[in-house]
C-alpha cells in the first residue's frame, strides 16, 4: 500500500486513500504528514517522560501546534514545507532529549533520518495501520485528528497573543499516550473524551481572543455582489491575517474580498470599519475551482481548505501563509513580530482584473452568543408562545460529495416554526436560501466559523438556564451536524464531552471508526447518521 490516510469524510469508499487522497495530496506529501506527526509524538514522549512544564517550553510549544496543523486536510501540499518542519521538530526533541536523563524513551524519540529517502523508509512504517489492533487504532486517531483541530483553533489564538500552557500540556500528554500499548480501550475511550474537554478550553480561549481584538460580533448584511476595482480575495480562518492586509491595502485603490470561512470576518466591528472589505465572494472551500476562475484577482490562503489549482494561471494568483502551503505558491512568513508584508500580494493584484460578478444581493449574519444572549428575552418568549418550536444546530463542514445536497432539502423542508443555528462552512447550503423569520429573528442564525459552535453550545447554555431545565437535551434542540476534517472532530468530541446526545453526523460516519467504537459512540451517545430528509425531520420533530 503506497499511501493510508482516512481522516475526512471523503476518504476514498468511506475506509481509506491508498493511492493518492481524494484531497489532491500524493503518496510522498501523504508520508511526510505521516513522519511529521511521528516526530511530534517523539517530543511529546521525551516532555511527559522528562517531566518538562509545558509553561517553560514556549519554542517548542508553537512549533508543535504548527506541525499538527499542516497535517489538517487541505492545509499542507508542499513537501519542502513538511520536510523542513519535521528537521525542525526533531531538532526541537534532540534539544530536550539530550538536556536530561531519560531511560526506555519510545523509538519516535530517539529516530534518526538523514536523507529524504531515510524518511521516505521510516514514514512507510510509522503510519496510521503501524497499529494493528483496529479499534486501538481507531481511538488513536480520533484522539489525533481531535488534538488537529484543537492545535488550529490554539494556534489562531496564539497570533492573537493569547494562550493556554494547560492545553499545550494535554496536547503532549494525548500525543504520548497514542504511543502507549498498554492502554486498554476503555482508557482511550476516557481520553478522548478528555480530548473533546480540552477542545471546549480551545474554542473559549479563541472566542476570548476575538472578541477581546476585534470586538463582539454584531448582526450584520454582507454584500455578496461585486465592485469594479481590482481586488484580493481572503480563504480560510485566520482573522490576524486579514486584519495586517486590511491594513497594508488600506488607501491602495485594492479591495478586499473574503472567501469561504472567512465571511464571519464581516461580522466583528473592528474588521468590518474597513470601508475596503466590501463584500463576501462566492461559496464554501470547494467551490473555488470555479470561484477563483472569474475572481480574476490575487488570493490568500491563511490556513487550509485548499484545492489543487486547476491552471498554472490560478497557481499563479495564490499566496500561502501560516501552516498552508501549495507547491508553486508564495509563502509568506510571519518575521520575529508575527508581522507579514503582503505588499507582493497587493502588487499582484493591482495588475489584473476586477472580480467577475456571479451573484448579487446579501447575507446576514453575526448571530454569536454575545449577540443572541442580548435577544434571550425574545427568543425565550417565541418558544413560550409556540412561534418558536425547535432549534435546530447545522454547524460543521461542508464538501464536494452530491449527497450533501441533503443539509439544503432539509433547510428547505423544515417546518416554518424552527429556527437553524449554524457556524462553520456547512451554512453555505442554506444560508442564501429565503426562508424568512420568526417575529423579526432570522431562522437561519450563523454564528461564525467553524470554532464558534462554541457560541452555539453558550447559547444553548443560556437557553437551558432561562427555561430552568436541569439537562441540555431536555431544550427543544436538535443537532443534525456535517463534517469534513478534523476540526469538525474536535467540536464533535466537544459536544460528547459536554454532554450532548443523539448527535446526527453526516453526510457519512467517520471512515476511522471501527464497528466496535462506532458502537460505542452509538450505544453510549445517541451518535446516528441521516437518513432521508423527509424521515430524520419525523425523527427530530417527534
Amino acid at each position: 500500500m503506497s499511501m493510508f490516510c482516512f481522516q475526512c469524510q471523503e476518504t476514498a469508499a468511506g475506509k481509506g486513500c491508498a493511492v493518492r487522497g481524494v484531497c489532491g495530496k500524493t503518496e510522498d506529501i501523504a508520508r511526510l504528514q505521516d513522519l511529521l506527526i511521528y516526530s511530534l509524538k517523539g517530543v511529546a514522549e521525551v516532555v511527559t517522560k522528562g517531566g518538562f512544564n509545558a509553561a517553560s517550553l514556549s519554542d517548542a510549544n508553537h512549533k508543535v501546534l504548527s506541525g499538527l496543523f499542516m497535517t489538517i486536510t487541505n492545509a499542507n501540499f508542499d513537501g519542502e514545507a513538511l520536510t523542513q518542519k519535521i528537521k525542525e521538530i526533531l531538532a526541537v526533541r534532540d534539544t530536550l532529549r539530550n538536556s536530561v536523563n531519560i531511560a526506555n524513551l519510545h523509538d519516535s524519540a530517539v529516530f534518526t533520518v538523514n536523507s529524504p529517502l531515510e524518511m521516505d523508509e521510516k514514514a512507510a512504517v510509522v503510519g496510521v495501520l503501524s497499529t494493528e489492533n483496529e479499534d486501538i487504532r481507531s481511538l488513536r486517531e480520533m484522539i489525533i485528528y481531535g488534538l488537529k483541530g484543537m492545535a488550529a483553533y490554539a494556534e489562531h489564538a496564539l497570533n492573537i497573543g493569547k494562550e493556554d500552557f494547560e492545553i499545550y500540556a494535554f496536547i503532549y500528554e494525548a500525543l504520548s499516550a497514542a504511543l502507549d500499548d498498554t492502554l486498554s480501550v476503555d482508557e482511550l475511550v476516557a481520553l478522548t473524551l478528555k480530548t473533546g474537554e480540552y477542545g471546549v478550553k480551545a474554542m473559549a480561549l479563541l472566542d476570548g481572543a476575538n472578541t477581546s481584538k476585534y470586538g463582539n460580533p454584531e448582526i450584520t448584511t454582507v454584500n455578496i455582489g461585486v465592485k469594479n476595482n481590482p481586488a484580493i480575495l481572503i480563504s480560510g480562518h485566520d482573522l490576524v491575517d486579514l486584519e495586517q492586509l486590511l491594513i497594508q491595502t488600506k488607501d491602495s485603490g485594492v479591495d478586499v474580498y473574503t472567501h469561504g470561512e472567512m465571511l464571519p470576518a464581516h461580522y466583528y466591528p473592528k474588521l468590518k470599519k474597513y470601508p475596503h472589505l466590501v463584500g463576501n465572494y462566492g461559496g464554501a472551500w470547494w467551490q473555488q475551482l470555479t470561484d477563483f476562475e472569474s475572481f480574476k484577482g490575487a488570493i490568500l490562503f491563511t490556513t487550509n481548505c485548499i484545492v489543487p489549482p486547476r491552471s498554472e494561471e490560478i497557481r499563479n494568483r495564490i499566496f500561502t501563509t501560516g501552516s498552508a502551503g501549495y507547491p508553486g505558491c508564495v509563502h509568506i512568513s510571519a518575521d520575529a513580530d508575527g508581522k507579514k508584508d503582503f505588499s507582493k500580494v497587493i502588487e499582484l493584484a493591482k495588475t489584473l482584473p476586477s472580480p467577475v460578478e456571479i451573484e448579487t444581493g446579501s447575507i446576514v449574519g453575526g448571530f454569536a452568543h454575545n449577540q443572541v444572549i442580548a435577544l434571550a428575552d425574545k427568543v425565550v418568549d417565541a418558544v413560550k408562545s409556540g412561534a418558536i418550536k425547535k432549534f435546530f444546530v447545522m454547524a460543521g463542514c461542508d464538501g464536494r460529495m452530491k449527497n450533501r445536497n441533503y443539509y439544503t432539502e432539509f433547510a428547505k423542508s423544515l417546518p416554518a416554526d424552527t429556527i437553524i443555528l449554524t457556524a462553520g462552512c456547512a451554512k453555505y447550503r442554506y444560508n442564501k436560501l429565503n426562508l424568512g423569520d420568526i417575529g423579526g429573528i432570522p431562522r437561519v442564525l450563523d454564528a461564525g466559523q467553524c470554532n464558534d459552535s462554541y457560541s452555539l453550545v453558550l447559547i444553548a447554555l443560556k437557553l437551558k438556564e432561562a427555561f430552568g431545565l436541569s439537562d441540555i437535551n431536555e431544550l427543544p434542540l436538535a443537532f443534525n451536524i456535517a463534517w469534513y476534517e478534523q476540526k469538525a472532530v474536535i467540536v464533535l468530541l466537544a459536544l460528547l464531552y459536554l454532554g450532548i446526545k443523539n448527535i446526527h453526523l453526516g453526510p457519512t460516519l467517520p471512515g476511522f471508526l471501527s464497528p466496535n467504537v462506532a458502537k460505542v459512540l452509538i450505544e453510549n451517545f445517541g451518535i446516528s447518521g441521516i437518513d432521508s430528509v423527509e424521515n430524520d425531520i419525523k425523527t427530530f420533530m417527534a
